[in-house]
């Protein structure tokens, strides 16, 4: 299984590096479940993410081959991407090919932009709701963790991304490995304030 994490330009560090770790984690402690993780981005040239944190993906676009799942992140990026339709095009066709289409916080504006939650339940990052609404046909779920419908998967805002990964490694293998990777990450949702 091949799952890929996006990174752009603006994008939320821990909209993809929360996913990130769950889902590598997942991949390299358990390596007979066959899963491999990489980045993917436009270029192979640095990304500079939302709070200043310099990234670069492990392949591009044009590289990456096929993608089971994608890990779409949010963050102030994402504003930049609504009406590109060369963004528009891989999202779907992407989607048309059977990936698993997942996004964390404002990652589902673009979804809805590109069309793929028309008709469908999402949520988003909190301060976006209003615009995911007006974005698509969209049952916005503004209480929601995450909401999977399927062939999409949307997280609401930044760390609600490790929720989500840890709710797809349950659904991709099983909840057994799902506690063993939280377990690992040593990942307490109990906030201390």
């Amino acid at each position: 299984m091949r799952i890929a994490v996006a990174l752009f330009e603006g994008a939320e560090e821990l909209a993809w590096a929360g996913p990130w770790e769950v889902l590598a984690a997942w991949a390299r402690n358990w390596p007979d479940d066959n899963v491999e993780v990489f980045t993917v981005a436009d270029t192979r040239e640095p990304v500079t993410c939302a709070k200043g944190l310099r990234a670069l993906a492990d392949t591009t676009w044009d590289e990456a081959g096929h993608v089971d799942v994608l890990v779409y992140p949010g963050g102030r990026g994402t504003r930049a991407q609504l009406g590109d339709e060369r963004i528009h095009t891989r999202l779907r066709e992407l989607a048309a090919g059977g990936t698993l289409m997942t996004s964390v916080c404002t990652g589902s504006l673009v979804f809805a932009d590109s069309g793929l939650l028309d008709g469908r339940p999402a949520t988003t990052h909190w301060g976006s709701l209003d615009l995911l609404a007006e974005l698509g046909d969209v049952a916005v779920r503004p209480d929601e963790r995450f909401v999977d419908d399927g062939e999409v998967v949307t997280a609401a805002g930044v760390s609600a991304g490790i929720d989500m990964a840890l709710h797809l490694v349950s659904r991709l293998h099983s909840a057994e490995r799902a506690r063993e990777v939280r377990r690992y990450i040593q990942y307490d949702p109990d906030p201390p304030v």
